[in-house]
């Protein structure tokens, strides 16, 4: 199957580094990513024989499960119901024709963020993909998520369904799991490319996440990695530190790279205004142990 977008709006994804990762990519016959996120790099390349997702966040893995194995009643759930089963206040969809997607609103975004309370799988799965679709960069810390949805620059919700249902194909077997990252690096199959986009060493990450990474995490990636080098193809992106630097001094291949990417700011809930298309540097590690020379050099797009 062709690339597709991640399905999901998120902080720290590397949309925008796409092309470049890609042209990195060493041909390959099983791929894991053991700090998913949003998937991009899967999401933007061909599907392999062996593909396995990772993410320690059990409520992104569970996104991901009910989108691969339920895609239509993930779709049916978002739309306005016909008996209200899931108990939407009326006013906030009462111009909505019944079996329309629900509208992305502020107040629809505050309801599910603080009022709904999630009976299953399947509509603790709404729940999330409707936040993440509708908060300020796809932020799912809930302290630091807030309504940032525009019709110009967001996916609107008329397009949800064909994006769950092209998502749904690609996850088809697909390993999906909610593991540290050890046991998948260390479970990983030999020859298997492997790779990490783990949070940012100097990043505050608690601003955006709902899950953890200490310093000693870092190093203990690193150990796993080292010890797993031999056997595995190992892609790594990361800050461009000097800590990083220095932990990965014995990494082959380390390249610092940049690229483009913009901010679409509408989360006017919070800040008032309304900045849209405001331009950053991304600047990172490329960090390999394997040669992108002509035998290894292959674009999977």
């Amino acid at each position: 199957m062709a690339g597709i977008n991640s399905p999901f709006r998120y902080a720290g994804g590397k949309f925008y580094a796409r092309k470049q990762i890609l042209s990195h990519i060493p041909v390959h016959s099983s791929y894991i990513e053991p700090f998913a996120g949003g998937a991009s790099i899967f999401f933007a390349k061909e599907k392999v024989k062996e593909n396995w997702i990772n993410d320690i966040d059990s409520e992104l893995i569970n996104v991901y499960k009910v989108i691969r194995d339920f895609p239509q009643q993930l779709i049916e759930f978002l739309k306005r119901p016909i008996n209200n089963v899931c108990a939407i206040p009326q006013e906030f969809v009462q111009d909505v024709r019944v079996g329309d997607m629900l509208p992305a609103s502020k107040q629809l975004h505050h309801y599910f963020k603080n009022s709904f309370s999630p009976k299953n799988d399947l509509e603790r799965a709404a729940r999330w993909f409707y936040l993440n679709r509708t908060s300020y960069s796809g932020i799912m810390n809930f302290q630091n998520m807030y309504f940032g949805y525009g019709d110009k620059y967001s996916m609107q919700p008329k397009n949800w369904p064909r994006n769950i249902l092209r998502t749904s194909e690609k996850l088809q077997n697909v390993k999906l799991t909610d593991w540290d990252f050890e046991l998948v690096i260390d479970q990983a199959q030999d020859q298997a490319l492997v790779f990490l986009d783990p949070p940012y060493f100097n990043a505050d990450q608690d601003k955006f996440y709902n899950c953890s990474f200490s310093k000693q995490d870092h190093f203990r990636l690193e150990k796993c990695i080292n010890r797993n080098q031999d056997r595995l193809s190992i892609f790594i992106t990361y800050d461009n530190t000097p800590e990083i630097k220095a932990l990965y001094s014995w990494m082959p291949m380390m390249f610092d790279t940049e690229w483009n990417y913009c901010i679409q700011r509408t989360d006017d809930q919070k800040f008032r205004s309304n900045r849209k298309g405001e331009r950053y540097k991304g600047q990172e590690l490329f960090l390999m142990n394997y040669s992108i020379e002509s035998d290894y050099a292959r674009l999977l797009v």
